[in-house]
């Protein structure tokens, strides 16, 4: 109640007044409480607002009860990381001069006059604050009987009388008090719920963290005495500026002032510090605010940042910063999608990976820990083209595989973060997750699961092989340069000599299972030369296999089933048992939905129905930053708000990985 009467007594005073007259009343530094001798004034002024109300809905006998101010006035996204045990550690106003007070008076008895005539049944109860044993304040009672039923539609004078809106847009113009602000235009919106004044935002947006140290698997190294290196990983698409100016359809429930990039800065800002990751990988980023305003700000915050625009006329891209204090950079690779020529990579995402290496506090000997390899990217939004998406997810794990396989084989551990603007559960998902997907035939609207297309006569099917050999990539997800075998002898069989069995009886024999593509799988392979050239290079490249085993090797890649060996798992489990209700990430047209994931390297245990389950490995995730659902998201008037300033939540986990003894 404390956090809600500050907030919403200064936004009021803000909006009241122009901001240099503010900044007189509400100077604050460390110093004494007011004076109970302007406690009477005020209190005259409470009395005859309330004389203003009907009799009916008088003023009940006022109570008081004493809170400490902070330093500092608190607003924006900090309200919704501080608690009630913040406020009362903080230091007490200081004296304000007689002046300061006569205003402030001045201004809470208009605005009480105002409201009580405006809106009688908007603060139906009030409490007096006595603040350090001086002043009485009015505060509102949060009525629990209140009811919120009938706010369906988009109340837009609440809207825009909304305190946090008004105290930025006062903030703009210190010299004029501004007029009512215009109702904006709102046709076909998706109705959202209005917030009732009565709940603060931060309580209502409020995250927990989870903490999940306390897994078997944790406290098995604990017990081992066997440190971890721990450190934060943040995935936050901040919504590119451009991207809001270009779709301010999709924000007709925010009120413009909440739009500009100057209000929604600080607030990212501001967040970002406050959880203060030690890898940090954003998403719609534009460049000239990158370049000009994050970077430099990410580097005064200690951190180390790799910025990858988006190709063609794009404006934005992805980063992933780091703290040069906990980490070396062993290798980058930032990664295109777009192919010229192929229809199935025409689009202009990108990604970027790189390979990080701890560096381990001082005093700890001989000590090792294993590099980290952390990806970042942001996959195609259209849903009707999930062929795309899974080409880009296929690329992105085939760099992944590059950069993050040992000379051994195995693979460093791993995080993926990004916007891949599919659901849980999609068909996408479950590639990444159990490392295999049978695509063949599947509806590409059906590869995201964002919207469903069944109802349509027509609908693009994916087909096998879901891009041409040209690109270099398996169907494992793995460039081929990479896993060629490199065997003494290979080059034993020349072209002349394999090209004799191309209409062998063996060749021209077509197995059974396999589906029917014409020109690529035809019963006779003088139908396409292509085919031709294709199987010569594969046997040339397996040469150790039996004839009819290189020729298996090749039907293999139209079966239509791609695969990786990376074992990775969600952070998140996608569902919030107290509440019953699915995790969102994102609200577009007040929808809520998943679609930003973090997945790090685990150890596979089995498959359960088709999933693939997990444990902890050398990667052990230590806690989360809890997502919230879409009824409470609706309650706040969804995705931007005042204090939330992208249309995504930020993604946050903690994790540990083991060190070694050298």
């Amino acid at each position: 109640m404390t956090d809600a009467f500050f907030t919403y007594r200064k936004n009021v005073l803000l909006a009241r007044s122009p901001s240099t007259q503010i900044e007189g009343v509400c100077a604050a530094s460390t110093g004494r409480s007011v004076p109970e001798e302007q406690e009477a004034l005020l209190q005259q002024c409470l009395e005859e607002g309330a004389g203003n109300l009907p009799a009916s809905e008088s003023v009940p006998a006022v109570r008081k009860f004493s809170v400490t101010l902070t330093s500092d006035w608190l607003e924006g996204s900090e309200l919704l990381m501080t608690s009630l045990s913040d406020l009362n550690t903080s230091p007490e106003v200081p004296r304000c001069s007689d002046q300061q007070l006569s205003e402030l008076s001045t201004l809470a008895s208009s605005e009480l006059r105002d409201d009580a005539v405006a809106e009688p049944t908007r603060f139906p109860a009030e409490e007096t604050v006595t603040v350090a044993g001086g002043a009485p304040w009015a505060a509102v009672v949060p009525q629990t009987d209140q009811q919120t039923a009938g706010c369906a539609g988009i109340n837009v004078e609440v809207l825009n009388d909304d305190p946090a809106v008004l105290a930025w847009s006062l903030a703009c113009d210190a010299g004029t008090v501004p007029p009512v602000l215009p109702a904006q235009p709102i046709q076909d919106a998706v109705p959202f719920y209005p917030v009732p004044t009565e709940v603060p935002y931060h309580e209502i947006l409020w995250r927990d963290w989870e903490d999940l140290s306390v897994q078997p698997c944790v406290l098995e190294q604990v017990s081992k005495n066997s440190p971890l290196f721990e450190f934060r990983v943040m995935s936050y698409n901040i919504l590119a500026q451009d991207l809001v100016e270009q779709g301010l359809d999709l924000y007709v429930h925010c009120h413009p002032d909440i739009l500009n990039w100057n209000y929604r800065l600080p607030n990212l800002l501001q967040e970002i510090q406050h959880w203060d990751p030690d890898v940090l990988c954003l998403q719609e980023v534009q460049e000239n605010h990158y370049w000009e305003q994050l970077e430099p700000t990410f580097k005064e915050m200690g951190f180390e940042c790799f910025y990858k625009r988006r190709t063609g006329t794009k404006t934005d891209g992805c980063a992933v910063c780091y703290k040069h204090s906990r980490f070396q950079l062993i290798s980058l690779s930032p990664i295109e999608y777009f192919r010229p020529g192929l229809d199935i990579l025409n689009r202009d995402n990108v990604g970027l990976v790189l390979l990080l290496q701890p560096v381990l506090p001082e005093g700890l000997g001989l000590k090792a820990v294993s590099p980290l390899c952390v990806a970042n990217t942001h996959v195609l939004f259209n849903p009707r083209r999930g062929d795309i998406k899974l080409a880009q997810v296929a690329l992105l794990l085939a760099e992944i595989d590059k950069i993050a396989r040992t000379a051994e084989g195995s693979y460093y551990p791993v995080i993926l973060c990004g916007d891949l603007n599919s659901v849980p559960d999609s068909p996408l998902y479950k590639f990444i997750r159990n490392g295999e997907l049978s695509y063949h035939g599947m509806p590409a609207w059906k590869v995201s699961g964002q919207e469903d297309f069944s109802q349509q006569l027509y609908s693009r099917k994916l087909l096998a092989p879901l891009w041409p050999s040209s690109l270099g990539v398996t169907d494992k997800c793995q460039y081929v340069t990479l896993c060629q075998p490199k065997k003494l002898g290979r080059r034993e069989y020349s072209r002349d000599f394999l090209l004799q069995f191309r209409f062998c009886d063996a060749a021209c024999e077509r197995p059974p299972q396999l589906i029917l593509l014409e020109g690529v799988t035809d019963a006779k392979p003088v139908a396409s030369a292509r085919v031709h050239s294709a199987v010569t290079a594969v046997l040339k490249r397996h040469h150790s296999l039996s004839f009819l085993g290189k020729q298996w090797l090749f039907m293999c890649r139209c079966s239509g089933v791609i695969q990786h060996g990376l074992n990775l798992t969600s952070v998140y489990s996608h569902f919030l048992p107290q509440r019953g209700r699915p995790e969102v990430t994102t609200m577009p047209m007040g929808l809520g939905t998943t679609v930003d994931y973090i997945f790090y390297s685990a150890e596979p245990v089995e498959n359960k129905a088709g999933r693939r389950l997990y444990k902890d490995g050398a990667l052990k995730l230590l806690g989360r930053l809890s997502l919230l659902s879409e009824d409470v998201l609706l309650m706040a008037n969804g995705l931007p708000n005042p204090f939330c300033s992208s249309d995504h939540l930020c993604l946050l986990a903690s994790f540990g990985l083991e060190i070694s003894s050298l």
